[in-house]
């Protein structure tokens, strides 16, 4: 046997208390309670665990039925995915009922809406057409989106409202499918933010940089202008990792710069996976002199119907129900 150098150190004079004295962070009065058939929503969204997102949840919920109670704006900035999973109609459904005042999307966002609005399909797979060079070629969509574009930077228009204009003049047979068409015909303002290169549009030779520019421009003051109205509202973030919550963040810091107060909000971020930019620019940031940010991962095509059926579900229980 060895003579190891080192002898165990003696735990006897440890220091202890008394468990019943202690703060804890998990209690029994926070556990779930057992899933019933027939419940409502609003009785399945009280029975879950008030721990993390079991909590953040029904706050949210509760957040945004107080803002629309109020007449104050929801905002909702998006990536493409939310449509190409095929969340279209709730949107458009919340439009509708006034729960959504604006909407704005990366420039790959009026790509997949105008495809499912001309042909009821979008998103090629790319894999099978990169070799060849056509990916991104189809005739139909460069020609309609670019020349929309450009026909509205000539009126004055931003990329949001001449696509939209553009989808319903055409009469395509998919239109009511579409958030663009959907949005026009309701009044709804939707912003379309562009980075250069990024979108397949860019690539057919009736591309115009001018014009984009210029009408991707326009739509970042009308975002702008939207921003400024949110003191007591809600912005939500929902698969856009870098560029909307990039604009998000300089719209803000535009409209506090030109006095408007936009202090007390509510703001989320949805997404597969959580990144850095939503994180900071969406949840963390815009919220540090007042309201309060949230976080939520998991897939688009379940937690936004959640969101929508929890919050008409809660507007229906008159003002009583709100929660935090």
């Amino acid at each position: 046997m060895t003579n190891y150098p080192v002898a165990p150190l003696d735990f006897e004079g440890l220091h202890t208390y008394s468990l019943h004295d202690r703060h804890s962070k998990v209690s029994v009065d926070d556990f779930a309670a057992p899933m019933k058939t027939g419940m409502t929503l609003r009785d399945w969204l009280r029975a879950l665990p008030r721990q993390l997102a079991g909590k953040d949840f029904p706050e949210l919920v509760a957040r945004l039925a107080r803002a629309y109670r109020e007449g104050r704006p929801i905002l909702i900035g998006m990536g493409a995915h939310v449509i190409k999973v095929g969340l279209n109609p709730i949107l458009i459904d919340l439009m509708r009922r006034g729960l959504i005042a604006g909407l704005a999307l990366n420039g790959a966002g009026i790509i997949h809406d105008a495809e499912l609005a001309m042909v009821g399909r979008t998103s090629e797979e790319v894999g099978d057409v990169l070799g060849s060079g056509a990916f991104g070629a189809a005739k139909e969509t460069g020609e309609a989106l670019n020349a929309a574009i450009c026909a509205g930077a000539v009126k004055g228009m931003g990329i949001g409202q001449a696509v939209g204009e553009m989808l319903i003049n055409k009469a395509f047979p998919f239109n009511e499918q579409s958030l663009l068409a959907s949005a026009a015909s309701l009044g709804v303002p939707v912003t379309v933010h562009v980075a250069m290169g990024t979108d397949i549009i860019h690539i057919h030779p009736s591309a115009d940089g001018a014009a984009i520019g210029q009408a991707s421009l326009h739509d970042f003051r009308v975002f702008c202008r939207l921003v400024s109205q949110l003191e007591g509202g809600a912005y939500l973030n929902i698969g856009s990792a870098v560029l909307l919550p990039e604009v998000f963040l300089k719209a803000l810091t535009v409209v506090r710069n030109l006095g408007y107060t936009v202090r007390h909000l509510t703001t989320a971020n949805f997404d597969f996976i959580r990144h850095y930019r939503p994180a900071v620019n969406v949840v963390q940031r815009p919220t540090l002199d007042g309201g309060k940010g949230f976080q939520f991962t998991g897939h688009h095509e379940l937690l936004l119907p959640l969101l929508a059926a929890s919050l008409l579900d809660e507007l229906a229980q008159g003002p009583e129900a709100g929660g935090a």
